[in-house]
């Protein structure tokens, strides 16, 4: 050590054990308790979905009731990511997580109160439940991410991602075999039980060793890394420079407009797949009926093959950014989605043999968008310096949200149709959605050609490479 002594080590050279370490027992636990609590609290933000099924026809909801409804818990899930993400930086990881659980878990409880035909009431607190949700995601991923050692960085980050589309399936299962015995006011009850499940699985996670770093609570940060590794280290060994202490400050939201290309980045990758992504996912159930002159319910059972190809896809490409790297994941994604966008455009009504085109492209479609969050996911967490990890984090989800409402809109306006919620499509507006939805894929190439690497390189490389204030065309960005 370049220490005084033997037994002493700096904050450098803590986080270089922490960064060497192999995955322990603890690391499983936290990534476990990160993938359930995803999966289980986005069954709470999605079974809005299937509630409606039940309501909009007995409470006689117009279109513009049912957008709000729908839209509202998107539109609470972009204000909550810019305001727990910042708010993480400045109070911790685990307090947020704690009480982004109590903010969408009250709500979903009151919604069995919810009083006969009252869709504003619905919508008030579905803004709510999105409000939590929004923050959870922007917590979770900077804790594990915090943890996890740089060579397993982008593939633990990728796994807690994969299984959040299985929310959706369960609450799929819930409606489709619970409802008949606990009507729809039942199921937010259900949400519940996610809900108290993810919150005994908060307690096996511990506080961010490098976020009480920045705090100046060494003895905490020691015990985080020992709990994490598996080592005894002795706090009081621990030599703080001046240097260090000067880090200790206030976040300000605005700092992250210092880091120009991690904002540039992040927030462009994330909107433009969230619409290709949200508008894709509300409409090829829709499409298929269309197209295929499917029945609802023949269309509803083959769209279940599509969140499957996006778990699996998920997994597959949290391990690949391991492989490949950060920015080349992130560039097959958009040429995926160029590809097969290109393909619907043009082949939507043709078949390949006995099998509709349009079906195996739409499965292919979802494997890269849906997919690929397992890429930008977890590297929009980690192009920030330290102290403002959670803000940017944050930040680039909420603007991902403005491509989600945005997204869905899309095939309606090519449809030209004024009913955003459910207008009245015709395949002829197919061909140009699809291709402006594929030109969203060259948006990604493009980005992601100009982002950082940051595969095997450690929290510290990457926040000199992101504080540089380089240029965004540097040739910087293009290294390994």
């Amino acid at each position: 050590m370049t220490t005084e002594s033997a037994n002493t080590f700096t904050i450098r050279e803590l986080f270089a054990k922490l960064e060497s370490s192999p995955l322990t027992k603890n690391h499983y636990k936290l990534v476990t308790a990160a993938v359930l609590g995803d999966m289980l609290e986005f069954f709470d933000y999605w079974i809005i979905g299937f509630v409606l099924a039940f309501i909009v026809v007995p409470w006689h909801l117009s279109f513009g009731a049912t957008a709000m409804v729908l839209l509202s818990a998107g539109v609470g899930s972009l204000l909550g990511a810019f305001f727990f993400g910042y708010l993480a930086d400045r109070i911790g990881r685990m307090p947020v997580l704690l009480i982004t659980t109590a903010a969408f878990t009250i709500p979903s409880g009151i919604l069995y109160f919810t009083p006969e035909g009252s869709w504003i009431f619905l919508t008030v607190f579905r803004f709510l439940v999105g409000f939590g949700v929004g923050g959870l995601y922007s917590v979770d991923l900077p804790l594990v991410q915090e943890f996890v050692p740089s060579k397993y960085r982008g593939v633990m980050g990728g796994i807690v991602t994969a299984m959040i589309p299985a929310g959706s399936l369960l609450g799929g299962i819930c409606s489709g075999y619970l409802t008949p015995m606990i009507g729809w006011r039942g199921l937010f009850l259900i949400g519940l039980v996610p809900a108290f499940i993810s919150l005994l699985f908060r307690f096996w996670m511990r506080e961010s060793p490098r976020w009480l770093i920045k705090q100046g609570r060494y003895q905490d940060a020691v015990n985080s890394v020992n709990w994490i590794t598996g080592l005894n280290i002795d706090y009081r060994n621990l030599v703080v420079t001046a240097a260090d202490k000067l880090e200790e400050k206030t976040v300000s939201f605005f700092e992250i407009f210092k880091c120009r290309r991690s904002v540039a980045v992040t927030w462009i990758s994330g909107f433009l797949q969230a619409v290709v992504d949200y508008g894709f996912t509300l409409w090829a159930p829709t499409l298929l009926v269309l197209v295929l002159k499917v029945t609802p319910v023949q269309a509803a059972k083959m769209f279940i093959v599509l969140p499957i190809s996006s778990i699996v896809a998920k997994f597959t490409w949290a391990f690949l950014s391991e492989k490949l790297g950060r920015r080349v994941c992130g560039m097959m994604v958009g040429t995926g989605t160029l590809i097969f966008c290109l393909i619907i455009s043009r082949f939507w009504n043709a078949h390949l043999g006995n099998v509709p085109v349009i079906y195996l492209a739409f499965i292919a479609v979802y494997g890269f968008v849906g997919g690929g969050w397992a890429v930008t996911g977890p590297y929009a967490t980690e192009v920030w310096p330290q102290r403002l990890r959670a803000t940017g984090m944050g930040s680039a989800y909420g603007i991902a949200g403005l491509g989600r409402i945005l997204g869905p809109i899309v095939l309606s306006f090519f449809a030209g149709s004024s009913n955003m919620v459910s207008p009245k499509a015709t395949t002829g507006a197919i061909g140009a959605a699809y291709l402006f939805y594929a030109m969203c894929g060259v948006g990604l190439i493009v980005t992601f050609y100009f982002g950082f690497e940051t595969r095997n390189k450690s929290m510290a490389e990457i926040e000199e490479m992101v504080t540089s204030r380089k240029p965004l065309l540097s040739t910087a960005a293009h290294s390994d």
